[in-house]
């Protein structure tokens, strides 16, 4: 089990202010809707991202995807929530930006679903904490997929 960090106003607040920084980056000329997102690792360190889009669409990347992608390929396996935001271009944080379904399996991955915690928000002030599990009820995970070298016992 991995201990995950319990989280305060204050690092809710500082987490929705790096994701709003890491929206600026957004690359997505073509859906012209920015979302940044900023994950918090069990040990502290906050790693971001944003979303990337691409002509051909299929090759296009979430804000979450990208900032889990990031801290893995950095050897960091072990967080303790993400914060998302996410708005058309142009416009101020008008609505919650939730994970999309593949962004939930990638968390599911690296993540105890009861632990784990999204943040969505409008602002450091207007925001809603779930647990993973909410997002993502009767998950599939590393659990749940078999050795190949098993054999069904009858």
């Amino acid at each position: 089990m991995t201990e995950y960090r319990e989280l305060t106003k204050d690092n809710i607040c500082d987490l929705i202010a790096a994701a709003i920084e890491a929206r600026r980056n957004s690359y997505s000329p073509y859906s012209h809707y920015q979302v940044g997102a900023a994950l918090l690792t069990a040990d502290g360190r906050v790693v971001t991202g944003c979303n990337i889009e691409n002509a051909a669409y299929g090759p296009s990347n979430c804000a979450e995807r990208t900032a889990f992608f990031k801290a893995v390929s950095e050897g960091i396996r072990a967080f303790a929530a993400i914060a998302i935001v996410g708005s058309p271009e142009g416009e101020e944080l008008t609505q919650y930006a939730h994970p999309c379904g593949v962004c939930r399996q990638v968390m599911r991955e690296f993540c105890e679903p009861e632990n784990f915690r999204v943040i969505v928000a409008k602002s450091e002030e207007d925001y809603r904490v779930m647990t993973l599990a909410e997002l993502l009820p009767e998950s599939f995970g590393p659990e749940n997929v078999r050795d190949g070298n098993e054999q069904c016992q009858r």
